[in-house]
C-alpha cells in the first residue's frame, strides 16, 4: 500500500498571516470575527465577520494581486508557504499535481464587474473576469506558480472542498499520477449578497454587539456561524519520494473516506447517518479501530441543527472518548478552506500533543454527549485523529492522520 505524508503545510486565516500565527492563536482560544467596518454593512443583519488577520497585499506583488480574486490570491499566499515549507521540493512538473477546493469561488469579481457594467457599460468590464471568477481559478493559479503539470483539479463541494481537496490529492499518488500533490481549500465572499443570502435561510449569528462570542459551536444559545475568508494547503508526498529528499514529515495521511447524504439540498441528514458512514470508511482505509482515534477536529459551525447531527455521527462511528474540538469558534466558517484548515489543525494536535479549545462553549447542548475541549488547550498524547467535514448538497468527507 503506497503511504502519503504530509510535508509542508501553508495558511492565512482570520487568526494570522501563516500556519505558525494561526496555530498560536487557536492554542490560546482566540477569536478572529471582528466588526464588519465597510459602509455596506450597515444595514445588513449580520453585520461581523471573520476577515483575514494579514491582507494578501502584504505578501504578494501589487501587479500579480490585481490580476487575481481575492480567493487566487489567498490560495497562492498559503501555497508559497506549504512549498517553501517542504523545502521546495525538486520533482518532474509532469509527477506534480495541485488540488484546490472552493466552496462559491470568484464571487468577488463576478459582482464587482457585474457592478462596473451596469453603471460605466461593458466595454469597461476587465478582460480578466473569467479566468478571476471560474471556481477552478485558485487551483489554477496555484498549478501555474508551481508548473504542475501531472494535473490541476478543483473539487467543488461547498464547505467539504477543501478536504474533499485532500482526499483526491491521496488518490492522485496512490494511483501512481503523482509523487508530489499540493492540495487544499481557498474562500473570500465577504460581501453583501453571501451575507444577505446566509443571513435569509437563518444560517447565520446575529450577535453583532459580541463578535469574539458570536461563533460558538456545541453550545445550548448557539445560533448560526460567522462566515469567514482564507485558506489552508498541504504538501502530500509518496513516501518513498518524501524519504529520498530527507523530507521533513509532520503526519501520515492514512484514510480518506467520502459519502452523500441524498437527504436535503442545505439541511444534514439528522441521523448523521451520510457522516458516519464517511468516518467509517476512513478508518478502515486506515486500518484502524474507533478506539484508535484519540482526537476529532469536527466540522461543527454552531448551527442548531448541524453540531447535533455531526454529533450523533461522531458518537455512531467513534463514540464518546475521543477528544473532540471545533476551531471554527475562533476562525469561523472559512466555506471551502475550512476542511484544510482544520485539516492542518489537526495533523499538529497530534505532532504537539495538544487540542486546541472550542471557545465560547458555556453551557452545552445536552444532545451533543461528546468529550469536548472547553476553555484552555488540552495535552494529550495522539497517535491518531480524524477531521471531518460537510458541505451544502449532502458532502461529507472524513481524513485520519497519524503520526509521523
Amino acid at each position: 500500500m503506497t503511504e502519503v505524508l504530509v510535508t509542508g503545510l501553508g495558511a492565512t486565516t482570520p487568526l494570522g498571516g501563516d500556519v505558525a500565527s494561526t496555530w498560536a492563536a487557536m492554542l490560546a482560544g482566540e477569536s478572529g470575527v471582528r466588526p464588519l467596518e465597510a459602509t455596506w454593512a450597515e444595514h445588513l443583519p449580520v453585520r461581523i465577520a471573520a476577515t483575514l488577520a494579514v491582507e494578501p497585499s502584504a505578501t504578494l506583488e501589487r501587479v500579480e494581486a490585481r490580476r487575481l480574486d481575492r480567493c487566487q490570491q489567498v490560495a497562492l499566499v498559503a501555497a508559497r508557504e506549504a512549498w517553501a515549507d517542504a523545502g521546495s521540493p525538486e520533482v518532474d512538473p509532469e509527477r506534480l499535481a495541485v488540488v484546490i477546493g472552493t466552496g462559491i469561488g470568484g464571487a468577488l469579481t463576478l459582482l464587482g464587474q457585474d457592478d462596473i457594467m451596469e453603471e460605466k457599460g461593458h466595454r469597461r468590464v476587465s478582460p480578466l473576469t473569467i479566468p478571476m471568477l471560474m471556481p477552478n481559478g485558485p487551483a489554477a493559479t496555484v498549478g501555474l506558480a508551481l508548473g504542475a503539470k501531472a494535473g490541476v483539479h478543483a473539487p467543488v463541494s461547498a464547505c467539504a472542498s477543501g478536504a474533499e481537496a485532500v482526499a483526491w490529492g491521496r488518490e492522485l499518488i496512490r494511483t501512481d499520477r503523482a509523487d508530489v500533490v499540493v492540495v487544499g481549500g481557498a474562500e473570500a465572499c465577504i460581501h453583501p449578497l453571501p451575507l444577505a443570502g446566509f443571513s435569509q435561510m437563518q444560517a447565520l449569528s446575529t450577535r453583532n454587539d459580541e463578535p469574539g462570542a458570536a461563533s460558538r459551536p456545541f453550545d445550548k444559545a448557539r445560533d448560526g456561524f460567522v462566515l469567514g475568508e482564507g485558506a489552508g494547503v498541504l504538501v502530500l508526498e509518496r513516501a518513498e519520494f518524501a524519504e529520498a529528499r530527507g523530507a521533513r514529515i509532520y503526519a501520515r495521511l492514512v484514510g480518506t473516506g467520502m459519502t452523500a447524504d441524498a437527504y436535503h439540498i442545505a439541511a444534514p441528514d439528522p441521523a448523521g447517518a451520510g457522516a458516519a458512514r464517511a468516518i467509517r470508511q476512513a478508518l478502515a482505509d486506515a486500518q484502524l479501530e474507533p478506539a484508535d482515534i484519540g482526537h476529532v477536529n469536527a466540522h461543527a459551525t454552531s448551527t442548531p441543527v448541524g453540531d447535533t447531527a455531526e454529533a450523533v455521527a461522531i458518537r455512531d462511528a467513534i463514540g464518546e472518548h475521543a477528544l473532540v474540538t471545533s476551531t471554527k469558534s475562533m476562525t469561523g466558517h472559512l466555506l471551502g478552506a475550512a476542511g484544510a484548515v482544520e485539516a492542518i489543525a489537526t495533523l499538529l494536535a497530534i505532532r504537539d500533543g495538544k487540542v486546541p479549545p472550542t471557545r465560547n462553549l458555556d453551557d452545552p447542548d445536552d444532545d451533543i454527549r461528546l468529550n469536548i475541549a472547553r476553555v484552555q488547550a488540552q495535552e494529550v498524547t495522539l497517535q491518531a485523529a480524524v477531521n471531518d467535514s460537510f458541505g451544502f448538497g449532502g458532502h461529507n468527507v472524513a481524513l485520519v492522520f497519524t503520526a509521523a
